[in-house]
């Protein structure tokens, strides 16, 4: 069984940038679709970034677009979000998923996705 982590998420000031960093373990996730959600306090979880297997096509949530990029190693079955200029609605708990099916399409569908990490916290002030 394949298994995510999370690491990276602490707390930023408005305006600063963050690094977020999924690590796979268990199993490959090299030939599968990899995505970051997040879930504000409060609210449901919302599709934040995603990236194909080869990394061929990527896309973005309309509130982070610009400001993130989502990239991946599958050398060292990692994927990362970098976050710039964060603002304090970006406060929330991130979550990498990967979807099962192998050479699958990118998806902003959280319910495609099949492995999920704990998630890791983020919280801007302003």
């Amino acid at each position: 069984q394949g298994q995510l982590g999370e690491a990276g998420g602490r707390l930023v000031q408005a305006g600063g940038s963050l690094r977020l960093a999924c690590a796979a373990s268990g199993r490959t996730f090299r030939h599968t679709t990899m995505g970051w959600f997040r879930q504000p306090p409060g609210r449901g979880r919302e599709f934040v970034a995603t990236i194909a297997w080869n990394g061929a096509h990527i896309s973005y949530g309309d509130r982070v677009k610009g400001r993130f990029v989502i990239s991946r190693d599958n050398a060292k079955n990692t994927v990362v979000l970098q976050m710039d200029i964060v603002a304090p609605e970006y406060t929330a708990v991130y979550y990498c998923a990967a979807r099962a099916c192998w050479y699958c399409g990118s998806s902003g569908d959280e319910y495609e996705y099949d492995y999920w990490g704990p998630g890791t916290q983020v919280t801007v002030s302003s």
